[in-house]
C-alpha cells in the first residue's frame, strides 16, 4: 500500500478528533476576545516644511544658518519622539489618572465616560502608580481600599480624604451623570494616579512614528490605546504641539538673532565711521583730493612739456645748425643759401626779400656804375645792415629758445617730484578704502539680515502642517477576532494533527500488510477484515479456508498450529472459526487446545486438552507421538495454541507443526512483534511460519475508541 494512503488514513481516522480541537480553540478565542483589552489605534500625517521648495517667506532663512537647517526626515522623526517634546504634549492632557469600571473578570478604563471624578495631591511618589478600589455605596458615599486591602475606609463625596503619601478629592461627575440619565453610579472601580516614568513608558510602548516614504518629507504618526479617544487626542495633540514648538523655537531664533543684529550692526557702524574718519584724516594730511584724477593732471601736464621741449630742441637744435653755418660764411653772407625752416619768422622772410632786391639792384648799379660809386656803395651799406641783423637775429633767436628751453626742463622736474611716494600713498589709500568697504559691506548685509529677522519675528507661521488628522478610531487594531480567531483554529487543527501522528507513530501498530512486508521475509497467509455480524463469520472464514488450501498449507494430516504474540485470547477467535470452517468443508477435524479456552465448544470426540500443568513434563517425541496416535482417524488437526511471549509450551506446539499461522492485530499487536517472530523462526528453526493480519483495513475513529474506553471504564467502576 502506498506509504502516502496509509498516512492519509491515519489522518482521517483521527478526524473527528481534529474537528473538536478546532471547535474548542475557537470557543476558547471568541472567550479569550470577550474578556481581552482591545487597542485602538490613530493616525496623523504631518508634512514637513521643504527650504529648498517651500512657501516663499521660507526663502527668509536661506542664508542664516539658525534658519536654514536641512528638515531631515529622520532628525525630525527623534523631536517627535523626544522626552522634552511628549512631556510637553502630555502636559495638556490628563493622562496621568485613569479610572476603572471593576467587573468579575475584566476592568474597563472610563476617560471621559466616568460618573465619578478623582483628584489628587500627593507628598510621596510611592502614593503614585498603585491600583485603588472604590466601591461607591450611594449617591453620597464610598468605600475606599489600599492595593490588595480587603478593609475600606469609609468616605462621603466632595470632602478629601487622607491617604498614604497625599490626599484624594472624590466626588460625581455630575456633567456626565446629567447627560445621561441612565448612567450607573453604585458600582466598583479603581483608579491609579501614574509617575510621570510609568507614563512615559506606556507611551513610548505605543507610539510608532514613520515616515511615508524615504524620500517624501511627510510622517505619520501612529499611537495604540485601549481607549480610542485617547490614542486620536495624544496624536493630534502631539503634532499640535510639535508645530508650535517649532514656532516657538523659530521665534525665539529670531529675536536671538535680531537682537545679534543689532548689536553688530552698531559695532560695525563704529567701525565704519572710524575708517570714514581714517580716509579724510590721511587725505588732509596727504592734500588728496583726488588721487586718481591729480595723478592724471600731473602726468597730462609733464607729457605736454614734454612735448613742448621736445619742440623746442629741435627748433634750438636748427637755430644752432644755422648759426653754425653763418659763423662758418662769415664775409660770404650774400654767397650762403641757409636753410630757414628753423627760422621762418616775416620779419626774416621780408630781410631775405629786401637782400635779393638789394642784390638785383647792385648788379643793375654795376652795368651803370663802378663799384665805388656812391649809389653802389648805398646798397652795399643796405646789405651789410642787412646781415649784421640777420647774423644778431639768429644768435639772439638761439638764445632765446635756449631759455626756454631750460625753463620747460626744470618745470617737467618740478611736476615729477608729485610722484615721489606715490605708491606708498595710494598702498595706504587703498588699505584704508578695502577697510572702508568691508565695514561697509558687513554693515548693509547686517541690515538687510535684520530687516528679514524682522520680518520673520513678525510672521509667527510654520511651514509644518497637519495633512490628516487623527480620527477616533471605531475598530480595534489588536486584538484582531478574525485572524485570532482562525489562528486558533489553524493552530489546533496542526497540534491535534501532530498529536494524532505523533500517537501514532508512538504506538507503532501492525496497522497493514505493508507494515509487515517491509519488516519480515514470512509471508501473509490471509486478512481477516474487521467482522461487525456474526452471519459473516461463517462466509469469511470459508474463503479464507479454501486460500490456505489453494496455497498448499492444507495437506492430508496436516497440524496447523494457531498462535500469537502477547496473549492466546488474541488468536482464539482464529483458532474456533478456522476449525468451523474446515469442519465446514466436510473435514474430520481434530481440534487440540494447548489453553483451555475451546472447551465445550465443540464435541468431546473431537476435543483434546492439553492445557493441564501435567503437560508441562511431556517432551517434544511424546507430544508428537500422542498427536500422531489421534490423527489416524482426522484429516487435519488444529491446535489452539498458547501465547508466544508468557507460556512455556508455546514453541514446542509451534514446533509439532505442519502449518505455524501467527495471528497479528492491525489495532494492538506492535510493528516491534514482526521482527521478533522472523528472529524466534530463525533461531528455533519453525517449520513453515505464515502471519495472519486480524483486522484488515479496519481503520476506527479515535472517538469510537475513546467510546469503548470509556464504557470499559465505566463497567469496571459499575463492578
Amino acid at each position: 500500500m502506498n506509504e502516502n494512503v496509509r498516512l492519509i488514513k491515519t489522518f482521517f481516522r483521527g478526524f473527528p478528533i481534529i474537528i473538536l480541537v478546532m471547535v474548542l480553540a475557537v470557543l476558547s478565542a471568541k472567550k479569550y476576545l470577550n474578556y481581552v483589552t482591545p487597542m485602538y489605534e490613530s493616525t496623523a500625517k504631518l508634512k514637513l516644511a521643504d527650504t529648498d521648495k517651500g512657501v516663499t517667506s521660507a526663502n527668509l532663512f536661506k542664508d542664516l544658518d539658525v534658519f536654514a537647517s536641512a528638515n531631515k526626515i529622520t532628525t525630525e522623526i527623534e523631536v517627535l519622539k523626544s522626552s522634552n517634546l511628549i512631556n510637553k504634549t502630555l502636559t495638556e492632557l490628563s493622562f496621568n489618572k485613569e479610572i476603572y469600571r471593576k467587573g468579575d473578570v475584566l476592568a474597563v478604563e472610563l476617560f471621559r465616560n466616568s460618573p465619578i471624578t478623582v483628584e489628587g495631591s500627593f507628598q510621596s511618589e510611592k502614593a503614585l502608580d498603585k491600583r485603588y478600589g472604590l466601591n461607591v455605596i450611594s449617591k453620597n458615599e464610598y468605600q475606599f481600599f489600599y492595593p490588595d486591602s480587603k478593609n475600606g475606609i469609609q468616605g462621603k463625596f466632595g470632602k478629601p480624604i487622607k491617604i498614604k503619601g497625599g490626599t484624594l478629592l472624590i466626588g460625581l461627575n455630575e456633567l456626565y451623570i446629567q447627560s445621561k440619565k441612565d448612567a450607573k453610579i453604585i458600582d466598583t472601580y479603581e483608579f491609579e494616579f501614574l509617575s510621570t516614568q510609568k507614563l512615559r513608558d506606556k507611551i513610548d510602548k505605543n507610539i510608532d512614528i514613520v515616515p511615508v516614504d524615504k524620500d517624501v518629507p511627510v510622517i505619520r504618526i501612529n499611537f495604540k490605546s485601549n481607549v480610542p479617544e485617547k490614542a486620536a487626542l495624544f496624536v493630534n495633540k502631539l503634532a499640535e504641539v510639535y508645530i508650535k514648538d517649532y514656532i516657538e523655537s523659530k521665534f525665539r531664533a529670531a529675536n536671538t538673532t535680531v537682537d545679534f543684529l543689532k548689536e553688530e550692526i552698531n559695532n560695525s557702524s563704529k567701525k565704519l565711521s572710524a575708517s570714514e574718519n581714517n580716509i579724510q584724516n590721511f587725505r588732509d594730511k596727504k592734500n588728496i583730493i583726488n588721487i586718481t584724477q591729480e595723478t592724471e593732471t600731473d602726468l597730462r601736464k609733464i607729457s605736454e612739456l614734454k612735448i613742448q621741449q621736445t619742440n623746442i630742441k629741435m627748433n634750438l637744435d636748427a637755430i644752432k645748425s644755422l648759426n653754425k653755418y653763418m659763423a662758418s660764411g662769415k664775409g660770404k653772407y650774400l654767397e650762403l643759401a641757409p636753410n630757414f625752416e628753423a627760422f621762418t619768422d616775416l620779419l626774416s622772410t621780408e630781410m631775405v626779400k629786401n637782400v635779393k632786391r638789394l642784390q638785383t639792384d647792385k648788379k643793375d648799379l654795376l652795368l651803370i656804375y663802378t663799384p665805388e660809386n656812391e649809389k653802389v656803395k648805398i646798397v652795399d651799406a643796405k646789405l651789410k645792415d642787412y646781415e649784421d641783423y640777420q647774423i644778431e637775429s639768429i644768435k639772439n633767436t638761439e638764445k632765446n629758445l635756449q631759455v626756454k628751453y631750460d625753463q620747460l626742463s626744470y618745470d617737467i622736474t618740478e611736476a615729477e617730484k608729485v610722484f615721489i611716494g606715490l605708491p606708498e600713498k595710494e598702498k595706504e589709500l587703498t588699505v584704508l578704502n578695502r577697510e572702508f568697504n568691508l565695514y561697509e559691506t558687513n554693515y548693509n548685509f547686517l541690515n538687510e539680515k535684520r530687516i528679514d529677522a524682522e520680518i520673520a519675528k513678525a510672521a509667527k507661521i510654520s511651514f509644518h502642517k497637519i495633512i490628516t488628522p487623527a480620527e477616533i478610531s471605531k475598530t480595534p487594531v489588536s486584538p484582531i477576532r478574525s485572524i485570532i480567531i482562525v489562528v486558533a483554529a489553524v493552530l489546533a487543527m496542526l497540534g491535534s494533527i501532530l498529536l494524532i501522528y505523533a500517537v501514532h507513530f508512538a504506538k507503532a501498530k501492525v496497522n497493514d500488510i505493508y507494515t509487515i512486508e517491509k519488516n519480515s521475509t514470512i509471508p501473509v497467509a490471509i486478512t481477516t477484515p474487521f467482522i461487525k455480524s456474526t452471519e459473516s463469520i461463517k462466509d469469511n472464514f470459508l474463503k479464507e479456508a479454501i486460500q490456505m488450501e489453494i496455497k498448499g498449507m492444507i495437506q492430508d494430516e496436516c497440524v496447523l498450529v494457531i498462535s500469537s504474540n502477547d496473549k492466546s485470547k488474541d488468536h482464539l477467535f482464529h483458532s474456533k472459526n478456522v476449525a468451523d470452517a474446515f469442519k465446514n468443508q466436510g473435514r474430520k477435524v481434530l481440534i487440540i487446545d494447548a489453553t483451555g479456552q475451546l472447551e465445550n465448544k465443540f464435541d468431546n470426540n473431537d476435543y483434546l486438552n492439553f492445557s493441564d500443568s501435567k503437560y508441562l513434563s511431556h517432551t517434544q517425541s511424546v507430544f508428537q507421538k500422542e498427536i500422531q496416535e489421534k490423527m489416524k482417524n482426522y484429516d487435519l488437526c488444529v491446535i489452539h495454541n498458547q501465547s508466544i511471549k508468557e507460556d512455556k509450551l508455546a514453541l514446542l506446539f509451534m514446533s509439532l507443526a505442519t502449518q505455524n499461522l501467527i495471528v497479528l492485530d492491525s489495532r494492538k499487536t506492535a510493528e516491534k512483534t514482526i521482527i521478533k517472530m522472523e528472529l524466534l523462526k530463525d533461531e528455533f528453526q519453525l517449520p513453515n511460519v505464515w502471519f495472519v493480519l486480524n483486522k484488515a483495513g479496519y481503520n476506527p475513529s479515535v472517538l469510537v475508541e475513546i467510546k469503548k474506553l470509556w464504557n470499559k471504564y465505566f463497567q469496571k467502576t459499575i463492578r
